[in-house]
């Protein structure tokens, strides 16, 4: 069973069979299931803070949360405003200083809006450099679906984005439900 079947069917009220890393794509139609499911990540995200303290993993999802918010093609002030705020009051991503995460994250979306194709070939060699750390590779996909999921939406170029972010890590997107 794909992790985001098990996490929606947790938000549900029904229990999946053993645990998983990731979360899911498709699932969540609703908007009470789709907050239980982004809850439910941030909740696997928060049980896992102390072992997300690197720089890897800082920038890496730096990388992955400016690639989803310009998977569209273009990032708008609002919106780029409102990833910021997400990313400042992330409980894991307090392990790091507000400003250092403001400063990457900011510096891959202007690559990003400069020229898309350029700036996501830099955003994926910054993701790809937690390839061979398992539990920071999860935790940079498992942070780009809450940045994805967070406006009770999830876009398909944001779930192409992130299955391209699981193939520079080596990981089968089927295990987030992708």
């Amino acid at each position: 069973m794909a992790m985001w079947d098990k996490l929606k069917g947790a938000a549900a009220g029904r229990t999946g069979s053993g645990t998983g890393h990731g979360a899911p794509h498709g699932a969540g139609k609703s908007g009470g299931t789709k907050t239980a499911i982004i809850g439910a990540l941030k909740s696997q995200l928060s049980g896992m803070k102390t072992e997300l303290k690197s720089g890897g993993y800082r920038d890496a999802s730096m990388a992955m949360c400016a690639l989803v918010a310009a998977a569209d093609g273009s990032v708008d002030p609002a919106e780029r405003q409102n990833v910021e705020q997400m990313i400042l009051t992330n409980d894991v991503l307090q392990n790091f200083p507000a400003d250092q995460l403001r400063q990457r994250f900011n510096k891959h979306v202007d690559h990003l809006v400069r020229s898309f194709v350029t700036g996501k070939a830099e955003a994926m060699q910054e993701i790809a450099k937690v390839a061979k750390k398992p539990t920071e590779a999860r935790a940079v996909i498992q942070t780009g679906m809450v940045v994805a999921g967070a406006d009770g939406y999830f876009a398909q170029a944001e779930a192409q984005v992130i299955r391209e972010a699981c193939a520079a890590l080596g990981l089968n997107p089927t295990e987030f439900g992708l």
